[in-house]
């Protein structure tokens, strides 16, 4: 099973017969394995990967990253604030990591003020949160294993001493 996830996690339009054919197992054993994954919950979704700097100018979403130090609850630690955090719609990834913050929340707005309002209304009000800093993204390039220029240059002005 580990194999097909795997083949499905680096590319997730490949066919029951492409993965049946790398595999080495028949097209019905693949098709089983990956209902199965599906209804178990281990296959989540099936998305793609979008190079946000294609897009044109005006339709892309603005994504930071926080660092939030919390207080953890007694007899929950941090899962409870976790809940809470998750459940934002901005929300795009959070994550419990050690070092000199607990959380690291991913989030996607329309713009910076967006963000800034979701920080300072939402994140900030929850009672448990201590400090945030907010790291804003000014250019993606890799995602989720993917390289996302493929060798060209970007556009950019010379410069000039």
């Amino acid at each position: 099973m580990l194999d097909i996830l795997r083949m499905l996690e680096q590319d997730g339009r490949l066919t029951a017969e492409q993965l049946a054919e790398r595999s080495g197992r028949s097209v019905d054993e693949v098709r089983r394995i990956v209902a199965e994954a599906e209804q178990a919950g281990i296959i989540r979704k099936y998305k793609a990967v979008i190079n946000w700097e294609r897009v044109e100018e005006g339709e892309q979403d603005t994504y930071a990253f926080i660092e939030v130090k919390v207080t953890p609850q007694r007899s929950f630690g941090f899962d409870a604030i976790a809940e809470r955090i998750m459940r934002f719609p901005e929300v795009q990834s959070l994550y419990l990591l050690s070092g000199s913050y607990d959380l690291h929340v991913v989030v996607k707005g329309k713009d910076l003020r967006d963000i800034a309002r979701f920080v300072s209304t939402k994140l900030s009000a929850l009672d448990t949160v201590l400090s945030t800093t907010t790291h804003f993204v000014l250019r993606c390039y890799k995602v989720d294993g993917d390289i996302l220029e493929d060798g060209e240059a970007p556009d950019r002005l010379p410069v000039s001493p």
